[in-house]
């Protein structure tokens, strides 16, 4: 598997004009702030959103972002194995805002929504937590910290996070029908 092409965010600004950005994080961290002009397609939608996506192509050249880039790397693969070229933003919207630059937010978005990465270390946090804390009851509950612990580093050998692609799916990360459907629209219009 080759390395996507990436782009820092200096780069990325100077051509953002000429770029079709898509933002593969969740609905919930889209609306606290995105690169100007982001589409969003969440990255477990990117397979209903091909063929959009495949048009947007044809008209330019494509950016996909997420908070880091791990997700956009993923997102990078996936397009490239259906013939679609893209690039990642180097460090994602945390690099973007490090740069100085900044994020454009929905109309009355919630600003309170959480990233990914930072539902993904509460949600590990609890687990472990409760199961020290019920293994003291019945040690067979330490097997919950020790999942985790296991989870965590094939995440990292892996560059992938199940436990993300599971609070993926919880209603406050999901899109709504309608919004999917307008981003697609946009998409088949660029």
């Amino acid at each position: 598997m080759t390395t996507p092409r990436t782009l820092d965010a200096e780069q990325a600004l100077a051509h953002l004009h000429e770029l079709i950005v898509l933002d593969v994080r969740t609905p919930g961290e889209y609306a606290t702030g995105h690169l100007p002009g982001a589409h969003n397609i969440p990255l477990d939608h990117l397979d209903r959103a091909l063929p959009d996506i495949r048009h947007a192509a044809q008209q330019g050249d494509i950016l996909v972002v997420c908070a880091s880039g791990s997700r956009s790397e993923n997102a990078c693969h996936t397009l490239a194995a259906h013939g679609i070229t893209t690039a990642t933003l180097a460090g994602g919207t945390g690099a973007w805002v490090a740069d100085g630059h900044a994020l454009q937010r929905p109309d009355g978005a919630r600003r309170t929504a959480w990233s990914m990465e930072r539902q993904v270390r509460l949600t590990a946090a609890v687990v472990v937590l409760t199961g020290l804390a019920l293994g003291r009851l019945r040690p067979a509950f330490r097997l919950a910290s020790a999942g985790i612990a296991g989870g965590l580093a094939f995440s990292a050998l892996t560059n992938t996070c199940g436990m993300a692609a599971l609070l993926a799916k919880l209603p406050h990360n999901r899109p709504h029908q309608g919004d999917l459907e307008a981003t697609l629209a946009a998409l088949r219009n660029h």
